[in-house]
Order: C-alpha cells, then sequence, then structure tokens
C-alpha cells in the first residue's frame, strides 16, 4: 500500500505567564478576549537612561510583540515620570530650570527607545495629567481610604487596605525610616504619600487640600487606568519596583475602584549585574545606554538583552555582548543567504525523502521557538532554536537548494525577527545585484579551477575575496556557497 510520508505541523501552545503576584505559573487568558492591556512603568527623566532601563523597556516590548505575534490587539500603554523629588533635586544641583531638566533627559530616552526599535502606544507624562492625579486623590479621600495631613499633604491610609504586601510578601512597618516631621503627620510610618505640600522653591499645582505635588505611586495609578480601564491585563517593570511602588499602586487603586484584581498578571525583569553586583546608582556602577550603544550598536545590545530570560538576572560583560555579536551576524547571515537561494532557485515538482527529513526538522524547531515563547516568554530558548535553525540552513537547505524546506526556514526567521528584531533586510540595489552575478561568476569559475585540480589558483581567488569580505563555504558533490562577512 501506498504510504505518502506527512509533515507533522506543530499546534501552537497556549500562553502561559508567571505571574509575581502568588508566583505561579498561569494560563494566559486576557479580561476580554483578544485584546491585551498592558502598562510598564517608564522612567523618571533626571538623568540619562541606563542599561537597566534598557533591560525592561526591550523585554516588554518583545512580550508585547510575541502576543501580536500570537492574534492578540495589544494597546501598551508607558509612562514618563517629570516631576519627583530626584527632578527637583538634581534642579537644585545644578542651577537649571526642573523644565529643561526634564526636556533634556526625555529626548534621550526617546532615543534610546527609537534606536532599540521600541514602539509605545501611548507615552503619558505626570505633567499632564494632573488634574486627573487630583480628582484621583479626593475620591480615595472620600471613600476613607487617605488622609489630609496639617502640612496639606494626603497619605494613604495603610491598614485601611487589607491585602497589604499580598504583591510582594513584605510587609515590615520597621523598615520604615522617615523624616521625624513627616512621621509625625502621618498616622502610621508605613503610610505614603498621594500629594506632597509645597515647599518653597519648589514647582507646584493647586488642590482642594492645598498647593503640591503628586506622589510617586499615585502617578502610575491614574495614568495606567485612565487609559486602560479600572482592570486590566498586564503591569510590567523591574524587579525592584515590586516594593513597594508596585504594592502602592495595587493597594490605592483597588481601593479606588472598588475591583479586584486591578491588574491580573504582574511581570517583572530580573536584575541587571556587572561584575556580580546589582547594576543601581548607589554603587556608582551604572552603564548609560548611549555609552554601551557607541560600542556596541543598539542592535547587538538588543540581541544581547533578549538572549536571557525577562525574569532572569542578566549580567554585562564582553563575553556575553561578543556572543550577541555573533549571534547577530550568524543569524543575518543565515536569512542573506536563505532568501538568495530562494530567488534562484525554481520549486521541484516532487520532494525527495531528504527533504522531507530536513522540513520537518525545520518544522520541529518552529515548534520549539513557540513553545519556549508561549512558556513565560522565554527568548533565551527561542534563540536557541534559532541557532540551531542556522545550522539546518546552513548545512542541509541552502547547499541542498531544498526549497521547501527553504520556504519553512525562511518563515520561521521572520516570525523570529517579529519579536527579536534583529534582522536587517536590506533594499538590493541594481548595482548590488549585477556584483552578486559577477561574485557567481567568479565562484563557478573557481569551481571549474578545483575540477581541474589547478587548487593553488583556487585557493588564491577564495584569499582574495576572503579580503573582499566575501567567504566561500565548499559543501561535498563540488557545492560552493558564497557569503558577504561583516
Amino acid at each position: 500500500m501506498f504510504k505518502a510520508p506527512v509533515l507533522n505541523w506543530p499546534k501552537l501552545p497556549r500562553i502561559r505567564v508567571r505571574n509575581t503576584f502568588g508566583n505561579k505559573l498561569e494560563d494566559f487568558e486576557p479580561l476580554e478576549p483578544g485584546i491585551v492591556r498592558m502598562y510598564t512603568c517608564g522612567p523618571t527623566v533626571y538623568d540619562y537612561s541606563h542599561l537597566g532601563h534598557a533591560r525592561t523597556y526591550v523585554a516588554f516590548d518583545a512580550i508585547k510583540r510575541y502576543l501580536v505575534l500570537r492574534g492578540y490587539d495589544v494597546i501598551h500603554v508607558q509612562n514618563i515620570t517629570d516631576i519627583d523629588d530626584k527632578i527637583i533635586n538634581k534642579a537644585k544641583e545644578t542651577g537649571r530650570d526642573w523644565r529643561e531638566i526634564v526636556d533634556h533627559y526625555s529626548r534621550d530616552y526617546m532615543n534610546m527607545l527609537s534606536k532599540l526599535k521600541i514602539h509605545i502606544d501611548i507615552h503619558p507624562r505626570v505633567t499632564e495629567h494632573i488634574d486627573d492625579i487630583i480628582e484621583f486623590i479626593q475620591g480615595l479621600i472620600d471613600k476613607g481610604y487617605a488622609y489630609v495631613a496639617p502640612s496639606g499633604s494626603v497619605y494613604f491610609d495603610v491598614d485601611k487596605y487589607e491585602d497589604y504586601g499580598q504583591l510582594s510578601g513584605r510587609f515590615s512597618p520597621e523598615e520604615w525610616r522617615q523624616e521625624e516631621d513627616v512621621l509625625r503627620e502621618k498616622k502610621h510610618p508605613y503610610d505614603f504619600a498621594l500629594w506632597k505640600a509645597w515647599k518653597p522653591g519648589e514647582p507646584y499645582w493647586e488642590a482642594p487640600w492645598g498647593r503640591g505635588r503628586p506622589g510617586w505611586h499615585i502617578e502610575c495609578s491614574v495614568m495606567s487606568s485612565k487609559y486602560l480601564g479600572p482592570q486590566f491585563d498586564i503591569h510590567g517593570g523591574g524587579q525592584d519596583l515590586v516594593f513597594p511602588h508596585h504594592e502602592n499602586e495595587r493597594a490605592q487603586s483597588e481601593a479606588f475602584f472598588g475591583k479586584k484584581p486591578w491588574v491580573k498578571y504582574w511581570l517583572h525583569t530580573g536584575y541587571l549585574m556587572i561584575s556580580g553586583e546589582k547594576m543601581s546608582k548607589s554603587l556608582g556602577n551604572i552603564v548609560v545606554f548611549r555609552e554601551a550603544e557607541k560600542k556596541w550598536g543598539a542592535i547587538t545590545l538588543r540581541m544581547w538583552l533578549l538572549s536571557a530570560h525577562y525574569r532572569a538576572q542578566l549580567d554585562y560583560n564582553e563575553e556575553a555582548l561578543l556572543q550577541a555579536r555573533s549571534n547577530l551576524k550568524r543569524i543575518n547571515a543565515a536569512y542573506e543567504s536563505l532568501t538568495r537561494m530562494l530567488k534562484e532557485v525554481t520549486p521541484s515538482g516532487r520532494l525527495s525523502e531528504d527533504e522531507l527529513v530536513v522540513a520537518q526538522r525545520v518544522l520541529d524547531l518552529y515548534a520549539e521557538f513557540h513553545q519556549s515563547m508561549s512558556n513565560d516568554f522565554n527568548t533565551s530558548e527561542a534563540l536557541a532554536a534559532i541557532l540551531q535553525l542556522t545550522r539546518v540552513v546552513n548545512r542541509d537547505i541552502v547547499p541542498r537548494e531544498y526549497y521547501t524546506a527553504g520556504i519553512l526556514a525562511l518563515r520561521l526567521l521572520k516570525e523570529f525577527n517579529a519579536v527579536f528584531d534583529v534582522i536587517e533586510e536590506k533594499a538590493v540595489t541594481a548595482e548590488e545585484t549585477e556584483l552578486n552575478k559577477l561574485i557567481d561568476l567568479v565562484v563557478r569559475i573557481r569551481s571549474e579551477l578545483r575540477t581541474r585540480k589547478e587548487y593553488q589558483l583556487a585557493d588564491w581567488i577564495r584569499s582574495e575575496l576572503a579580503k573582499l569580505g566575501i567567504k566561500l563555504y565548499d559543501y561535498p558533490g563540488g557545492k560552493t556557497m558564497w557569503r558577504r562577512e561583516a
């Protein structure tokens, strides 16, 4: 009986995420089918953006991209904190107007996003939402969750919210150490500021309880909810924000809206390390993005940042960056040789058994890529599957001119790039097309010389082409492929 071999196309797995709340792996089901509402904590713009910022923003960009690849519509909000103690202190230290500081470092931040190919849908700023913040705070006062201190500051009464500490697993009143004047006007030392009363020389806005400015935590609650609604799917940020920032956001938001959960999935990126220590301003080991970008290039940095699972610690060192650069070249080279081969090869009317085996290997890697990304967005394992694919492309598909296997490999590379966005698709000019034909001719001449056993001249051609950045790959059966090396 005739038995046709079957290509087993993989079924895409259910997406699962590691929710910081409860620290458990959960099936991902958005509140509204087909739509994902996501908020990421953005920067306080008082200094240059650094690699710690880049780590978080690239991670959530990849998460967003994969959700889009899987068919979801994603609304992504990421704020800019443009009024804060740190900004005011910077203004005092430098003698510059606080708005000038905000404008300068906001441009640096936006430039980093552009170079890292990160696109945010809604980018709200705190100072453009003061009225919304005042309305939110007044609502908390009216509901009995907040109180006005004699100074005109407003504090959230933590004891009125029963679930405080459940997100972070931390809540120890003894940890709180603050200025005496602040402690004296609070009901409890762990109550946090929603509104900070004005001090001479500081910027301020008018509110029903007096002049002042917003506290840090209230900003994100207001801006996320304004654009995503009273409940949304994903709230992201660095691991260092879990407590107290996200704990406080959750408390005041659930108190205000009277709905639980305010956020369905809390996701947090791991620490960025340097020489075994956490990268932080207090330790003085911050690596500014614009300096790292000058040395490595933004796309190499993006590749490196996605080489680790977003929850894992990631170490900044030269070896890791060199490996990222090597992987970047390897993937781009495979993509280039594959696309060139597919343009030149005519599809076969019948697939050989060998090509069916190779095609199935590509489909298996397709499954591995999606299984990795579906398992809490594991970009590290997904990248490993793509690096295996490059070996299949270079060893089996291109030299044997397997058109169908090549089409499948190209699809996987495009889906990989929809998430990682590190493959450079260059438009080929007419001049480059003619140059490629000339290189093909030289390679064929060399092959003929090898057939005639004129190896010295053939080796000389190979050497001269290498000087021009053209590397030759000889395969069994006399097949030679060439590739441009960066």
